[in-house]
């Protein structure tokens, strides 16, 4: 049995397993310990993906994206669409006139004094681990750590947006955290 259930202080949404055979369960968030008894729940199913289904259901809601939730069959097809939405980098690059492949060149260069984005990490890979590292996982507390590794502010706020509409990162009161 799985239930989606939410945290009375944080407002997180997640999937609890088994909710009857233990007493208690953490807020994966704000680490509140709740019974579970008392958790409110708003699904139930005997099937994990129709548990997860119904949590992005509710995440879509949440941040009024109810109607792009809903024109989509399942919502693995999300990230699908993401990813062939728009042109990909190289086209862009091609589009604008420079050449993707020096680019390429360029961006497995070390960068010199350790800074930048080096360690072969893309920009997103830092967006993420902003958002479980930073002090504050707030938008500026990311950002600013991503800016710290050599990320653009304005690319660290699209991308970070980009994460959540994945349903890759989560928000909640101004505060985000990895799912």
């Amino acid at each position: 049995m799985y239930a989606v259930v939410g945290c009375k202080e944080c407002a997180t949404l997640w999937l609890l397993a088994d909710p009857e055979t233990s007493e208690t369960a953490t807020c994966p968030r704000c680490e509140k310990r709740h019974r579970t008894d008392r958790l409110k729940r708003f699904f139930e199913s005997a099937d994990r993906e129709a548990a997860r289904e119904a949590r992005s259901a509710l995440l879509a809601k949440k941040h009024g994206d109810s109607e792009a939730f809903a024109e989509v069959a399942h919502a693995s097809e999300l990230a699908e669409r993401a990813e062939e939405a728009g042109i990909d980098d190289r086209e862009y690059l091609e589009g604008v006139g420079i050449d993707p492949d020096a680019v390429d060149a360029v961006a497995d260069r070390p960068s010199p004094g350790g800074g930048g984005t080096s360690g072969g990490r893309s920009r997103i890979e830092i967006v993420r681990e902003a958002v479980d590292a930073a002090e504050e996982p707030t938008e500026e507390g990311i950002v600013s750590y991503a800016a710290a590794d050599g990320v653009p502010a304005e690319a660290a706020r699209d991308l970070l947006e980009k994460l959540r509409r994945r349903g890759e990162v989560s928000e909640s009161r101004g505060r985000y955290r990895l799912i």
